[in-house]
């Protein structure tokens, strides 16, 4: 079996499938990971080409082009606002970014001739890659399908579908007719719109060879460990403004009808948050963000990487930005969440994260109420107990190595 995989964004969406294409790549398919540069290195150690002709999807550039919709974004009512710029970036997803994506991808499908293609949830031009190819595609674990109104997002494909002469659909779900991968069990979906399909365990050594640092074996016991982290997305979205918070993805952009936030100041409030903690012991991931440390104190562990997957093993509570990848990480681990959401599906995840019961969102964004929060966490036996229950449903889920088989009788 031949398989295409589309990867774009950051180093996460990548991560997010690495699981499934090795258990492919082991099973002796053939995997084609078509990404850019950037994301060229998430795959450099596994049995898997990959190809680096991927075009820029930047969802916000394609949200940028639509300045009559922009416009009329409700923005004095924040969670209308994020889920209405949802909807936008996928409408414009829809349209250039899937012409875009087909244009730039189906050369080189049409040469590879694929039995089944697994995407990243934004790219669109994707779906009709597999639809001209006449082969099934599915999505692969990701925020931006848990957030996707495929009602919203139908009359915009169709058009782009017409475009390209394709046919047109009338059912909403033509954008997932198989389904999707997730590595989340169905009770504990955090898919609004999506029915729950191709569920399995996620896993805990999505690096290879990953290993905590000898210093964290050193750190106190006998009291709780918290781990805080900003996650990787935010940090690429400095990169890709140039560092300036809240402007636009190219050069002499407006600005967008929502600020994203300053990974810098983020990193900055989450360490005097955690400063406050004095009775936990706190590590402290920067995820490469310029961090003065000079004035934390003790309790405090600064560090610029590790493996989040591992360490979450032993953590009492993590603070996160409440990406995709650590809702999952945490679910298999068992472990409590503060949720500091920033842009994008963070904040749904957030709202959804307190809805099962596993944590708490964060609302008051100060260092005051962050740490509060953690602190409320911490002492809530029921939102232990409920993590817990969380682990356990992961764990009567199916390995990855099982998505095989049904990925075999899918292509047929």
């Amino acid at each position: 079996m031949r398989v295409l995989c589309t990867t774009t964004g950051s180093a996460s969406h990548g991560r997010a499938q690495l699981p499934l294409l090795r258990a492919l790549a082991a099973a002796g398919h053939e995997v084609l990971v078509v990404t850019n540069p950037t994301l060229a290195s998430v795959f450099q150690d596994d049995d898997v080409r990959v190809d680096t002709t991927m075009p820029d999807l930047d969802p916000r550039a394609r949200m940028m082009e639509r300045a009559d919709e922009l416009a009329a974004l409700p923005k004095d009512d924040k969670a209308a606002l994020n889920s209405a710029v949802a909807k936008l970036m996928f409408r414009g997803m829809a349209g250039t970014g899937a012409k875009i994506s087909l244009e730039g991808v189906f050369p080189l499908a049409k040469e590879f001739q694929p039995d089944l293609i697994l995407r990243d949830g934004f790219d669109m031009g994707a779906v009709l890659i597999a639809e001209r190819l006449g082969i099934p595609q599915l999505p692969t674990p990701s925020g931006a399908i848990n957030v996707l109104d495929p009602v919203d997002l139908l009359p915009h494909l169709n058009a782009t579908r017409e475009e390209v002469g394709l046919p047109t659909y009338d059912d909403p779900l033509s954008v997932v007719p198989h389904g999707r991968v997730d590595c989340v069990p169905p009770e504990f979906t955090f898919a609004r719109n999506l029915p729950p399909t191709w569920s399995y365990r996620q896993t805990v050594d999505v690096e290879r060879a990953s290993v905590l640092p000898r210093w964290v074996a050193e750190l106190p016991t006998d009291k709780p460990l918290v781990y805080a982290a900003i996650g990787t997305a935010l940090p690429k979205m400095l990169e890709l403004t140039g560092g300036a918070a809240g402007s636009g993805p190219e050069e002499g952009a407006a600005a967008p009808p929502i600020e994203f936030p300053d990974p810098t100041a983020t990193l900055r409030t989450i360490a005097d948050a955690v400063s406050r903690l004095e009775d936990c012991t706190v590590v402290l991931t920067t995820s490469g963000v310029p961090l003065d440390t000079d004035a934390l104190p003790p309790h405090v562990h600064v560090t610029e990487r590790l493996p989040q997957p591992i360490l979450l093993e032993s953590v009492d509570l993590f603070l996160t930005h409440g990406g995709f990848n650590s809702i999952r990480e945490s679910l298999r681990t068992g472990t409590p969440l503060a949720v500091l959401p920033q842009f994008g599906d963070q904040h749904a995840n957030a709202l959804r994260v307190q809805e099962l019961g596993i944590g708490r969102a964060v609302t008051d964004t100060t260092p005051d109420g962050i740490a509060a929060v953690c602190r409320d966490v911490l002492a809530d036996k029921a939102i232990t107990a409920r993590a817990r229950t969380a682990r356990l449903a992961m764990l009567a889920t199916p390995g990855i190595e099982t998505a095989v088989g049904d990925l075999e009788k899918l292509a047929g």
